[in-house]
């Protein structure tokens, strides 16, 4: 962990697993053709579904945003919040060690004024919901009761814990805004909810494209899986460790090598294109400019 604090070593390693994870998936087409030539034959309309489910995510990450400012006691307009959710996705993918959420922090902090160990506070209840729920989907549908039961407890006690542990080492607590209302709480636990679904159904459309076969259980289960890749992820959109981690609970979602290799390069090639377009409104708004952003990599 302590190279990893190494700015050049942490740069040199997101390259690294760039190039394995490229190399890997052109080994395994060179190797396989006939999956190639399967995926070539895939309609251009899966892609555009896929793409449009992107268009409901945005607003679910403006309604969570929204929700965890309030948790900070502030908030923003909704045109302010939709740029900025804008500006974050994309900085998330194309620049360095995902910087996404530093960039938000950094934003407000300084435009706005809110303490970013708060904004961390609320940052941990979120993710802590996304981790319960996504425990949820990895195992409901393929594993007994009882075990789902346990594991659902198990990353809700180690959510807590860790909630509990930066909430306590706050060195000036009178300065807080951070406050845990119920209807907030519930309100963000609602929304992590619907994220997690929305996510399964954009994995069931993308397995769909390449195996008709693909059930909605393995879709819930797949996208389980997928989602605790991003909490270790260096990589833009968790590149090279969303598929170690399909690859190594496929006893559980039971989809093939394959699949997973051909339905991720739809969903990259998707995530792509809409990043794309959301790109041209962030530039046809002046969203840089209208934000004040420059200068706040820098901070975050």
């Amino acid at each position: 962990m302590r190279l990893l604090k190494n700015k050049y070593i942490k740069n040199a390693l997101i390259v690294l697993i760039l190039l394995l994870t490229l190399g890997a998936f052109i080994h395994f087409f060179t190797t396989h053709p006939q999956y190639w030539h399967d995926l070539r034959r895939v309609s251009p309309w899966w892609i555009v579904a896929v793409i449009a489910l992107n268009i409901p995510m945005v607003g679910l990450l403006v309604f969570i945003y929204d929700t965890c400012l309030a948790l900070c006691g502030k908030r923003l307009e909704w045109k302010e919040n939709f740029l900025l959710t804008s500006y974050s996705s994309i900085i998330n993918f194309f620049g360095p060690l995902q910087s996404g959420p530093g960039v938000r922090a950094a934003y407000l902090k300084t435009r706005h004024k809110v303490r970013l160990r708060d904004y961390g506070l609320a940052t941990l209840l979120y993710y802590g919901m996304f981790a319960f729920f996504s425990a949820l989907f990895l195992l409901v549908g393929t594993r007994p009761w009882w075990q789902t039961l346990l594991a659902m407890t198990a990353v809700a006690a180690g959510s807590w814990l860790v909630f509990r542990y930066f909430a306590k080492h706050d060195k000036k607590p009178a300065d807080s805004q951070f406050h845990m209302r119920a209807n907030l709480v519930l309100k963000l636990a609602i929304l992590a909810f619907l994220q997690v679904l929305l996510t399964a159904i954009t994995y069931w459309v993308e397995l769909r494209a390449v195996n008709p076969h693909i059930g909605w259980g393995q879709a819930m289960s797949y996208a389980g899986a997928a989602n605790f890749a991003l909490f270790v992820s260096l990589t833009p959109d968790a590149i090279g460790f969303r598929e170690a981690f399909l690859l190594f609970s496929q006893h559980l979602h039971h989809v093939s090598t394959a699949n997973i290799i051909s339905a991720n390069v739809i969903d990259r090639t998707s995530y792509v294109l809409f990043l794309a377009l959301l790109f041209l409104i962030v530039l046809a708004t002046h969203a840089k400019d209208r934000l004040k952003i420059r200068g706040l990599k820098s901070l975050s």
